[in-house]
């Protein structure tokens, strides 16, 4: 996933959007899209576990 952090220049004044792939997020701040970013790539990088097949499933195949 490309993740990309941008300053929006709007006339209310300063904002920042964080890009995921083809989707955007808005945020008031810096330090909101920055926590945000960290968060987002904190769990792409956890360890990931793929539920087991159940006991049922196996004895239906």
């Amino acid at each position: 996933m490309k993740i990309e952090l941008n300053a929006l220049s709007k006339p209310q004044g300063r904002a920042w959007q964080v890009c995921l792939d083809q989707h955007s997020v808005t945020f008031r701040s810096e330090a909101e899209a920055r926590a945000f970013v960290a968060t987002l790539e904190a769990r792409l990088h956890a360890p990931h576990v793929l539920p087991r097949e159940s006991r049922q499933q196996r004895m239906a195949s």
